[in-house]
């Protein structure tokens, strides 16, 4: 684990969960979804930014190496102790809002969910993802979409933009990268998230809807999505390439 201070409490401050918070458990069909569209870009070595407590990167096996990071260090404790039995995984504390951490060896792949939003430069953010990047290797986003349903779990998780594809393009060209993909995703859950979050002013996760969201609608939404690209929806996916 590194020895870096990192900033206790931010994940509780991103994610408006604790750390003994087991609500991820709610989502297993939710990133089982997210791992489908995330892992055929995925090389043998992967970093993993903002990996939380962890409940993303258990879907991912049969890597080389595998480097789990966030900016709290009691999160990057519970990452190192979750995963203290796979040799490939080695947790990290990084905050990308101070520049990439040096890894030795650059990673195939970088994966950033629901990170690059919380970051007020996040082309100069883009840039540090590149250099733990080695060339040719890609780096695959996953933020929040649309303005519109901007509300206040926003503000109170510190979000400072939602994307759309128009400017998720931007950001990445303005960062020197290639754009190799980028659509929205989750059409269903951006129609749910304006009904609840922007116009029913909920401010908190509720367990009970996430875990109705997860069982009913995501299965359709899968399985929709599988076969056309939506007009709009609750996230933006980006893939580039360094």
């Amino acid at each position: 684990m590194s020895d870096d201070s990192g900033a206790a409490g931010a994940f509780s401050a991103a994610t408006g969960r604790t750390l003994e918070d087991s609500s991820g458990a709610n989502q297993r069909r939710y990133r089982a979804f997210q791992l489908s569209l995330i892992e055929p870009h995925c090389g043998g070595s992967v970093l993993e930014i903002g990996a939380g407590l962890g409940e993303f990167a258990a879907q991912l096996a049969g890597l080389d190496r595998h480097v789990v990071t966030d900016v709290d260090p009691a999160a990057v404790a519970a990452m190192a102790s979750r995963f203290a039995d796979r040799p490939e995984v080695e947790a990290r504390v990084l905050d990308l809002a101070q520049g990439p951490i040096d890894l030795g060896t650059p990673v195939s792949t970088v994966v950033a969910i629901n990170v690059l939003e919380h970051i007020d430069d996040d082309v100069g953010a883009l840039k540090a993802l590149a250099s733990m990047t080695e060339p040719g290797g890609r780096i695959v986003l996953w933020v929040p979409a649309y303005m519109q349903l901007y509300g206040d779990f926003d503000r109170a998780v510190g979000h400072v933009r939602r994307y759309t594809p128009a400017t998720m393009s931007a950001a990445i060209r303005n960062a020197g990268l290639r754009l190799e993909l980028v659509k929205p995703v989750n059409l269903l859950g951006g129609i749910a998230w304006w009904a609840t979050v922007r116009r029913g002013g909920v401010g908190t996760p509720n367990p009970r809807l996430v875990r109705a969201y997860d069982r009913f609608v995501v299965p359709v939404t899968r399985a929709v999505e599988g076969r056309v690209t939506p007009p709009f929806g609750q996230s933006v996916l980006a893939v580039c390439v360094r």
